[in-house]
């Protein structure tokens, strides 16, 4: 990539109105749910993939990934309209702010048991950390088969909300090789030990460990942020920052003034990424 990405991202705290309301004049993306079947888990999951109009098999677009928290599935993101997904990636198209681009939100639980839920408690939570071998081997092949989509690290990205950033991070540590870009919305804890109100967590990764290997390919751009009022998460992501720049890793984190863990979060962390990757 020729551009510095950390030198030329403008951070706007807020999500402007102007950028996720729906406008006049403005085409926006068609959501799809679509199934496929996944060796990890050996069973039939779902995810939504939000493609832009006028989608063409004779074109090749960039590639995201969004990822749920802790209890949803493929729809919690899309269903809360709150969230505007498919307005925020329309007008930022329209307003020649970001690239046209195919949107992919899975369904991150990834277990074969129909009996196992997700709860708080260490072995519940475990095929959250699954989802990485689901993403690489089952669903990302699918979607490069099914999807004109563009298959370098230059042009696939992945973002999450609450626990989706807590694996958006982890993935993005292990796979700089895939995704070029990382963003983690409000990041749960759990990425390292710790505990919060809810459960202890034996953690993902060593403090120590929260960086890249040696000879990797380091991400165009590696963004975390998190509302300044986040009663869910606390100061987990803040957390994770500072690891960030304990272990030398390059990256940019902003609070998001008065935002609770909630859309407002998820709208602003949008923006941001999307006008500014590929």
């Amino acid at each position: 990539m020729a551009k510095d990405l950390y030198q030329i991202i403008e951070i706007e705290d807020d999500c402007p109105v102007e950028t996720y309301e729906k406008r006049e004049g403005v085409e926006y993306g068609t959501v799809h749910h679509v199934t496929y079947f996944s060796n990890t888990t050996n069973c039939e999951r779902g995810f939504n993939i939000i493609l832009p109009p006028n989608y063409s098999e004779d074109k090749k677009y960039p590639l995201i990934f969004l990822l749920h928290g802790i209890f949803g599935n493929e729809h919690v993101l899309i269903d809360d309209e709150n969230n505007k997904i498919v307005e925020i990636l329309g007008n930022l198209k329209a307003d020649g702010k970001a690239k046209e681009m195919i949107l992919v939100l899975p369904h991150m639980y990834a277990t074969g048991d129909p009996n196992m839920q997700p709860s708080f408690d260490p072995k519940s939570v475990l095929p959250y950390d699954n989802f990485i071998n689901d993403l690489v081997n089952d669903l990302l092949p699918y979607v490069r088969e099914h999807y004109s989509v563009l298959t370098d690290r230059d042009h696939q990205a992945i973002a999450g909300f609450s626990m989706g950033g807590r694996e958006t991070l982890f993935i993005g540590l292990q796979r700089p090789d895939i995704f070029g870009y990382v963003c983690a919305i409000a990041p749960a804890p759990g990425l390292v030990p710790g505990k919060d109100w809810a459960m202890e967590h034996p953690g993902q990764l060593s403090e120590d460990e929260v960086k890249f290997k040696e000879g990797d390919e380091l991400p165009h751009l590696l963004m975390v942020c998190c509302g300044s009022q986040d009663g869910t998460v606390g100061q987990f992501p803040k957390s994770y920052h500072e690891i960030f720049e304990r272990n030398g890793v390059k990256h940019v984190w902003y609070e998001v003034p008065g935002a609770d863990h909630n859309s407002q979060a998820i709208r602003s962390g949008l923006n941001n990424f999307l006008k500014t990757i590929f």
